[in-house]
């Protein structure tokens, strides 16, 4: 991936992590940690470090449950700093997404069975000011989140 291909309005990056960990579900709350660690450059409320936490979690939960169905897998998270926020990219290469824009419907699940309440993408989008999502059935699925820090 390049660095900056979510970037919005010109931004300048003024640094960028990348981590890969094992889509494993006690690796969600090191995902949020480390990226929470990482935007701390910026001195972010204790609110914007919340929800940018809560949303990672998301992100990463749905590669882990959904796109490798808890069997293993390889889950990336990039972050780039630019001059008021951050971008977050997570992506994985497992099973997809057949109709994104359903899957964004809050309330729709595709593992009712296991009590998920389908609202992954619908707190994404709360807590976070952009949120792109790309993915291809088969081949994996990344979701682009952009949180722009107010400045005190």
């Amino acid at each position: 991936m390049e660095r900056g291909l979510c970037v919005k309005g010109g931004n300048m990056i003024h640094n960028f992590m990348k981590l890969e960990i094992s889509a494993v579900s006690v690796n969600e709350s090191f995902a949020r940690v480390t990226v929470a660690a990482f935007a701390a450059q910026l001195d972010p409320t204790v609110d914007e470090i919340t929800e940018l936490k809560t949303a990672v979690s998301e992100a990463v939960t749905n590669s882990v449950i959904h796109g490798y169905d808890c069997n293993g897998g390889v889950i990336t998270i990039s972050a780039e700093l630019f001059d008021n926020g951050i971008t977050v990219t997570v992506e994985d290469n497992g099973s997809g997404i057949d109709d994104i824009t359903k899957a964004r419907t809050p309330l729709f699940t595709t593992k009712p069975a296991e009590g998920r309440s389908g609202m992954g993408f619908t707190v994404m989008e709360m807590f976070m000011d952009t949120v792109e999502v790309t993915s291809q059935a088969g081949q994996g699925t990344r979701v682009c989140m952009t949180k722009y820090f107010r400045r005190v």
